[in-house]
């Protein structure tokens, strides 16, 4: 079949790639001037799936009412809000109940450990080299950071998912470089999970649709879908729509405005994250992989020869803003763990993004119920941990085979 793809971040990119090696003609129409310039540019980097979880959970709407009052929180909101992500906000509020948290909890988990399977095939099979280092830690710096951490421990020994309780002296066995002057509880370590550069992965994994025969056609922005034959293609500039036999949506947050034009109402915001990326300035003082302090939601990677910090939830706004109160919390979690870490004189990249964000948590997976109409999108903070999976999953859908785990949930229906 000839199927366009529209996106070529991490999400559009292992899509364009699955496609192709199922011998479809695959074209990606991308706006940027290379693929993963937005959302996979500069994330976190970090694969731990059995800390996916969605946003909407039982007790979350009271902790980000008190986040509002704190200088250093991990959940912001920039005011006056649209009309759409008050909607989206309602939204959230009613799947925040035990039992759609749990439901879409399971959903989350077992795509992304299907999808870090599937990961590791393709990069194994492919010998493709990127920044990738082995083991995460959470560290909880208080008690009551830690007893608050327990129901999420349980869930994860329910689900089997291996992982160690450390005390101080334990953690700084595993991360030598912690600073000794910032005092902890203890930690979570979960030696099997890892972090990796989504942007470089991504990049490579281009190459290798390219080598399939796909075609990646950058700076070309598409204005829409036709309404009466949904798999046109209307590129800007150009007067005729092109045709395809198939069309997957992969275009982050704006994929919901692209689908309004085909009659699909996907309830879907931008809640922005940041981070900061810079050389190592000595190798010692850096973390060996990645850890996340608990209480500030803030992600320390190493990927390769710099070290990112990465964090942040905010709902409103503008990509073109860049609020300084995050980026300040991002520098102190910085200095409260690796002082000395980065080399901040020069080489130092301050970046925002937009997450598409349901408001229950999973992404869309499948068929839209437009003819020839695919849907991979909504992934939220969780792309890079997703990608693979949800991408192999997708091109099984469309070949109309049976895909390698359940998609219970995760198609267009679960919005009603």
């Amino acid at each position: 079949m000839r199927v366009a793809v529209i996106g070529a971040g991490v999400i559009g990119t292992t899509s364009a790639y699955e496609l192709a090696c199922d011998g479809h003609e695959v074209t990606v129409f991308e706006r940027r001037g290379a693929a993963a310039e937005e959302s996979s540019f500069a994330n976190a980097g970090v694969l731990a799936p059995g800390y996916v979880t969605p946003w909407a959970a039982p007790g979350m709407p009271g902790k980000v009412a008190r986040y509002l009052f704190s200088r250093h929180a991990p959940v912001k909101l920039s005011l006056p809000l649209s009309m759409g992500e008050i909607t989206w906000m309602w939204r959230w509020l009613r799947a925040c109940n035990l039992q759609s948290y749990q439901a879409n909890r399971a959903r989350l988990q077992r795509l992304a450990f299907y999808s870090r399977e599937r990961l590791h095939q393709i990069s194994a099979e492919l010998q493709l080299e990127y920044d990738h280092s082995t083991g995460y830690m959470v560290l909880l710096r208080s008690e009551r950071d830690s007893r608050l951490a327990q129901p999420g421990l349980q869930l994860l020994r329910d689900a089997g998912v291996a992982f160690s309780e450390l005390s101080p002296q334990d953690a700084r066995k595993v991360e030598p470089a912690l600073n000794p002057d910032t005092a902890f509880f203890g930690a979570v370590h979960l030696a099997q999970d890892e972090v990796a550069n989504c942007r470089q992965f991504t990049l490579l994994l281009k190459n290798e649709a390219l080598r399939l025969g796909a075609q990646f056609e950058f700076n070309t922005v598409v204005q829409g879908l036709n309404p009466a034959s949904a798999t046109r293609v209307q590129i800007e500039g150009e007067a005729t729509a092109r045709s395809f036999d198939a069309v997957v949506v992969c275009a982050g947050v704006d994929s919901a405005k692209l689908l309004r034009g085909i009659g699909l109402k996907i309830p879907m915001v931008a809640v922005h994250g940041y981070s900061v990326s810079a050389p190592i300035r000595e190798p010692l003082n850096a973390p060996r992989s990645a850890v996340m302090d608990e209480r500030y939601k803030v992600a320390i990677s190493r990927l390769g020869q710099r070290v990112r910090v990465a964090g942040s939830a905010e709902l409103g706004g503008s990509l073109e803003h860049k609020r300084t109160s995050s980026l300040r919390t991002l520098y102190k979690v910085l200095q409260d763990w690796f002082p000395g870490a980065a080399q901040f004189s020069s080489g130092v990249q301050e970046w925002k993004g937009a997450r598409p964000m349901l408001p229950d948590g999973p992404p869309i997976l499948g068929a839209s119920g437009v003819p020839g109409v695919w849907l991979n999108l909504g992934h939220g903070s969780s792309g890079w941990a997703l990608s693979c999976g949800s991408a192999r999953a997708l091109a099984d859908l469309v070949a109309q085979r049976a895909p390698g785990l359940d998609l219970e949930g995760l198609g267009v229906e679960r919005l009603g």
